[in-house]
């Protein structure tokens, strides 16, 4: 999957991804991770969402990742900010007040990127990339993110055959062999969606389940 592919969905603004309103499962789940007021977080593949204010407002520094100018671009119009536009190595860095989102590869993040980030929250990253990609990214998620940082993943699970991706099912004994010999994992939630989810009843999904880990890397 080619940054194009992104590229052209923002542009063509074929956003269902994005969801109009804050993250249940965030809202539910994140207090209980018992994170100290100013850890910064790191969202990877984070669009315009409106977690990232979300998190801020729980007292976070956000570090959202964002391959799409676009998407960059209108979540700080959407909201009124300002912000401070800056280079950092192969990323052009937007910044306002408490959140941060760095437009670029994520692949390129380094390790002293993101050396004072104790948290991830992943809601649409995963779930966004083609087998192989999910691979790299768990690699790389374990190569950069320092020891004993917490977080939520949250995946969907479905019959692949029965509609093309992104988003992709990405099925827990999956998650298990990507992330299980390096991060804790512990099931969360798993709800039953497919009655929510309009876009997967139209091409013909007949089961559809988010699944919500706590994720601590060890």
């Amino acid at each position: 999957m080619q940054p194009e592919f992104w590229h052209k969905r923002w542009t063509s603004n074929q956003i269902g991804f994005h969801l109009p309103e804050v993250n249940p499962y965030l809202q539910r789940y994140w207090p209980q991770l018992g994170l100290e007021e100013g850890s910064r977080v790191l969202v990877p593949l984070c669009g315009k969402s409106l977690d990232l204010l979300w998190l801020a407002k729980c007292g976070h520094e956000v570090l959202g990742v964002e391959l799409s100018e676009k998407a960059v671009e209108d979540f700080f119009h959407e909201h009124q900010f300002d912000p401070d536009v800056s280079d950092q190595g192969p990323f052009t860095v937007y910044r306002a007040g408490s959140i941060e989102i760095w437009c670029g590869d994520f692949f390129a993040l380094t390790a002293g990127d993101v050396a004072d980030c104790s948290a991830l929250y992943d809601r649409a990253a995963l779930i966004a990339l083609p087998p192989k990609m999910r691979e790299q990214y768990a690699e790389h998620l374990k190569r950069i993110l320092p020891k004993d940082s917490l977080g939520l993943l949250i995946t969907l699970d479905y019959d692949q055959a029965q509609m093309e991706g992104p988003p992709f099912a990405v099925l827990d004994d999956e998650v298990q062999r990507l992330f299980g010999a390096t991060w804790a994992l512990k099931v969360l939630e798993d709800q039953d969606v497919l009655g929510e989810s309009w876009k997967f009843v139209e091409s013909g999904v007949t089961r559809l389940e988010e699944r919500v880990y706590r994720v601590s890397s060890r």
